[in-house]
């Protein structure tokens, strides 16, 4: 539901508080179609109010994920931290109104109610003991010492009612949110605590200028309580669009419980960006009929809307994810993938110089069609870097009759240096002949020789890759 002319403007707002979730890159990728589909602006927030918690690092870490994802923001990020005097202001406003007070009730206090509630069987909510307080009773308070929170009334009879882009028309009462709600933490009574997230979510969205707020379903019931401080502060309410959670196999929330949650984490287990947006938008989204499953951001872009993202939690698939991710790495020619495997060859203290860059790339060439995340590039690419052991195959494989025989004639011919496949070919041939054996006998040996193992790559290709160097004679004699 987008008012024609309009200009879209959306917002991500994580808090820096922990590495950049899947949760929050999936709310940022819808946000990110939605903008980028309608011509309009995705901005950014980093709501940092939480003091103890927010690091730096988490910020930081938040921006590269982003940035690695392929979801550029439009502007400067916004920092909730510095806005505190808007916030401050706003709740000034409420308090001038009379939408809002300071409650002076202490924790005791305040747990004893609870407590009260609790073996009575009735849900916890604030009693707003202290909405109507007189001039006199709140002296009283002050003269005690009572430092005060302050609180946003709400009408256990109002109605609050907004048009979901997902779930439709939405309908809470007041009296299901809770009671009087705190907008601004404990402090002496002439002042004003730090204000809180409801509070300054609604300050900073009007400031903003946001015109739709897409989010995980778990904030509906603040969205019910955001709109009655929309109206109270004279402000437009932006539409709301409320995600499918992305939940694990069993239906439970997604959570650290199930491994890997981070965006970093999921890099660091060799997955691209390209798999892991594709693969998040369709985290609740259907693309169109003949679309498929396979495709960019862009072209996601293209066709996004909120009528086809379904209501129900999103089941992460593993195995979806990985077919994805194969399927990105083997588009890759092998000078991109080669970009992508020499950090994680450097990193194992492999040699990868730039002057055997064409020697790297007939690797990433020959090892490509096979990788489904590019961690698996180590292991596949090791035994080109590191003359492996002979498994009990291999060492059952040249222990056969003709086996040792077989690579005994083909290493009386291996000439030094470089091969072409032809010579190469000639030279099978030629120690088939002279050792009196099947052809298949002296691949399978020479496998076993070559990679210490009867599973492997294309062996011919294996053969010229390891032959210039002269590893291929060594790892042969080894054999013998």
């Amino acid at each position: 539901m987008v008012a024609t002319g309009a200009a879209v403007r959306v917002r991500l707002a994580p808090s820096p508080t922990g590495t950049l979730h899947i949760g929050t890159a999936r709310t940022a990728v819808f946000n990110w179609l939605f903008a980028r589909h309608h011509g309009g602006q995705f901005l950014l927030r980093i709501e940092d109010t939480d003091k103890e918690r927010s690091k730096p690092e988490y910020t930081a870490n938040i921006l590269e994920g982003l940035q690695w994802l392929g979801l550029s923001w439009d502007g400067e990020p916004v920092v909730q931290s510095e806005r505190i005097a808007e916030h401050r202001a706003a709740i000034q406003q409420l308090l001038n109104s009379g939408r809002a007070y300071r409650c002076y009730a202490t924790e005791a206090e305040l747990t004893e109610m609870r407590e009260r509630q609790a073996a009575e069987n009735r849900a916890p909510r604030y009693d707003n003991r202290h909405r109507d307080l007189s001039p006199e009773q709140e002296q009283a308070f002050i003269a005690e010492g009572r430092e005060a929170t302050i609180r946003f009334r709400i009408d256990d009879n109002a109605v609050i009612t907004w048009t979901d882009l997902v779930r439709g028309e939405m309908r809470w009462s007041g009296a299901d949110l809770g009671g009087d709600m705190v907008i601004a933490r404990r402090a002496p009574a002439d002042q004003i605590g730090d204000p809180l997230y409801n509070l300054v979510v609604v300050v900073d969205d009007a400031a903003m200028a946001i015109t739709h707020v897409i989010r995980g379903e778990d904030h509906i019931a603040n969205t019910a309580k955001q709109l009655l401080l929309y109206e109270a502060l004279g402000a437009s309410a932006p539409v709301f669009a409320h995600t499918p959670l992305i939940l694990n196999k069993e239906g439970k929330k997604l959570s650290k419980r199930d491994g890997v949650t981070s965006v970093s984490d999921f890099r660091n287990q060799g997955y691209t960006a390209e798999a892991l947006a594709n693969y998040m938008t369709l985290l609740g989204w259907s693309p169109p009929e003949g679309m498929g499953e396979r495709f960019s951001l862009a072209d996601a872009a293209g066709v996004f809307s909120f009528d086809r993202v379904n209501k129900a939690g999103a089941r992460f698939d593993w195995d979806k994810l990985n077919w994805l991710n194969s399927q990105v790495l083997h588009e890759r020619g092998p000078e991109q993938l080669l970009s992508d495997l020499l950090p994680l060859w450097s990193a194992q203290g492999w040699s990868t110089d730039t002057a055997a860059a064409s020697w790297l790339q007939q690797l990433c060439a020959l090892i490509g069609p096979s990788l489904v995340t590019l961690k698996d590039g180590i292991e596949q690419a090791r035994p080109f870097f590191e003359r492996p052991e002979l498994n009990e195959a291999a060492q059952q494989q040249l222990a056969n009759d003709g086996a040792r025989p077989a690579l005994s004639a083909l290493l009386e011919h291996l000439p030094e240096g470089p091969l072409t496949a032809e010579a190469a070919q000639a030279l099978l041939g030629e120690a088939v002949a002279t050792a009196g054996v099947k052809k298949g006998v002296l691949m399978k040996t020479l496998r076993a020789a070559l990679l210490g193992s009867l599973q492997g790559p294309d062996l011919l290709t294996t053969w010229l890759l390891l032959q210039p160097s002269g590893e291929a004679r060594g790892r042969i004699e080894r054999s013998l």
